[in-house]
């Protein structure tokens, strides 16, 4: 089976991955009442400190809904080069698109970069839910995570949990 058809077939994605994702984010800097458009224009994005599931050094903006809330979700974040997710899953699919910079994803219970895929600006990949995978900001990256919460991150290795 091929490497690109094992990662569309199930693969892990990105990062990003809280839930707990935005321990601290409990609403929308776009929310609007349902049925409205929503938008935020790219100057109008605010960075805030990752949520505590994430090692520390990422940075997020929540774009539309509450990743540990019920329903559909849009996180932005960003990475400073070197910065690395631990091997980890979700209960929920993990839909990541690169903004900037080049990013670093791989299936498994360990950090290999020897078998990561490398995306760069417009890449796309989807983490189905409870496929473990590892992600690495290779240069400083941006990018854009949506799905349905809530949002979980579990650690393939509890001692890598920060909130441990």
């Amino acid at each position: 089976m091929s490497r690109r058809l094992l990662w569309s077939l199930g693969l892990a994605a990105a990062s990003l991955s809280f839930a707990v994702a935005c321990d601290d984010a409990s609403g929308s800097s776009a929310a609007t009442a349902a049925g409205h458009e929503e938008h935020v224009d790219g100057d109008q994005v605010v960075f805030q400190p990752g949520p505590a599931s994430f090692p520390a050094g990422s940075q997020i903006a929540v774009l539309q809904g509450n990743p540990a809330g019920n329903g559909e979700f849009t996180v932005r974040l960003k990475w400073p080069a070197g910065y690395r997710l631990p091997p980890h899953f979700h209960p929920t699919d993990e839909n990541v698109t690169v903004l900037s910079g080049t990013f670093l994803v791989g299936l498994g219970d360990e950090i290999n970069l020897d078998k990561a895929l490398k995306l760069g600006p417009k890449g796309f990949i989807t983490a189905p839910a409870m496929g473990h995978h590892f992600a690495v900001a290779k240069t400083d990256v941006l990018v854009q995570v949506h799905g349905l919460g809530p949002f979980a991150i579990t650690y393939v290795n509890p001692a890598d949990d920060p909130r441990n």
